[in-house]
């Protein structure tokens, strides 16, 4: 197989200008994907799908940009592009609630992207002091999710 390195650059500068973290393309029965972040993935029960797309209907407002809480030292963003999720499964208690105390190393929320569920756990102990996502919610990159203080 014949590596296209100039295109595995290219790829890779819309990762960096675009702040995505998986870009691929395909081009017939060949196709190139570049990752980067190499963080943890797990898999997790699938949830139904609670979201549709139609294009005759107003897309749902993205997480708060509240300001205050963008700039807030403890705020927590979405790494990456997807889906947030509040609990492991559905059903099941959420993994944070305003006013909890969490450990660094605890998770958060998961994100679903690509159908890959990605725990995004806290990176420093301290208190939820606002949570601005709702549980299926869309967030964008640099969306902020929550902030602890």
């Amino acid at each position: 197989m014949k590596i296209d390195s100039d295109a595995i650059k290219e790829l890779a500068g819309l990762l960096d200008e675009t702040g995505l973290t998986e870009i691929e393309v395909a081009d017939g029965d060949k196709a190139i994907r570049v990752s980067k972040g190499g963080g943890v993935v797990a898999a997790a029960p699938s949830y139904p799908n609670t979201m549709t797309a139609d294009p005759g209907l107003p897309q749902q407002a993205s997480v708060s940009t509240d300001n205050a809480a963008h700039s807030h030292p403890g705020a927590i963003t979405s790494p990456m592009v997807g889906t947030v999720y509040l609990q492991p499964e559905p059903g099941a208690d959420s993994f944070i609630a305003k006013g909890q105390t969490v450990k660094a190393g605890d998770t958060l929320v998961i994100i679903e992207a690509m159908k890959v569920m990605n725990p995004i756990k806290a990176e420093k102990s301290g208190t939820v002091t606002q949570i601005l996502i709702e549980d299926g919610q869309p967030v964008e990159y640099g969306d902020v999710m929550m902030v602890i203080e």
